[in-house]
């Protein structure tokens, strides 16, 4: 039987690099934040990600039953996504027939095996992560070319990780949750709770602020 602990950064790979002293009195404050950076979020690097450690009393079980051989390890180790919205993991919908093949849903009570497990891939150059699922084996992909309610659905069908399948995540320390952004939209991925039928609670990133709780994410580090 395998558990998941709730995902911890360290708190100093989460501090700034220094620490603004306060302004005199009449001074104009500061504010060193990028300008496309929500207020009370940070970017995490993919050094901060892989400092991951299990360091919280709220545990998933996870079985080994279909979780695939041949998934390969990644540095931060495999990761559970939770949506605040409605308090379930995300699971790759591998058997849902095309287009919608692989879309990524928040519908799992718990983390049951690789439909509900992700590596993220840090990648220096471009400083973003990709997402792969490891029920498939296949990069998180945004659809930018989906139309009506699928438009911009979060997918796991790509076989290698290019400007489609590229998001930035964020951390919001005293909230202690996540938020993921596609660099192809520049927008944020968000839970459609109020959606019906087979795309109830799917991913997509459309959001340009984290408004509340449907952008809002709770990250499991997966391990043995």
């Amino acid at each position: 039987m395998r558990r998941t602990t709730s995902a911890l950064l360290s708190l100093s790979a989460l501090l700034t690099a220094s620490v603004l002293a306060a302004p005199v009195a009449g001074a104009v404050p500061r504010d060193d934040r990028p300008a496309d950076v929500p207020a009370g979020w940070e970017r995490v690097a993919g050094e901060d990600l892989a400092d991951i450690t299990g360091a919280s009393g709220r545990q998933q079980s996870l079985s080994g039953v279909g979780r695939s051989a041949s998934a390969p390890a990644d540095e931060s180790g495999p990761l559970a996504m939770k949506s605040v919205r409605n308090g379930k993991f995300t699971a790759t919908e591998v058997n849902y027939p095309a287009p919608n093949t692989g879309a990524l849903r928040a519908r799992s009570t718990q983390v049951t095996g690789a439909w509900e497990s992700f590596a993220f891939e840090w990648d220096e150059a471009s400083q973003t992560y990709a997402l792969k699922s490891l029920a498939n084996n296949r990069y998180v992909a945004v659809e930018k070319n989906f139309t009506g309610q699928a438009q911009n659905t979060l997918r796991a069908r790509s076989t290698s990780a290019g400007g489609w399948e590229r998001f930035e995540v964020f951390h919001n320390e005293d909230l202690n949750l996540y938020a993921l952004r596609s660099t192809l939209n520049n927008l944020f991925v968000a839970m459609e709770n109020s959606y019906t039928g087979s795309l109830q609670y799917t991913l997509r990133a459309r959001s340009a602020d984290v408004t509340g709780s449907w952008e809002q994410f709770d990250l499991y580090n997966i391990v043995g």
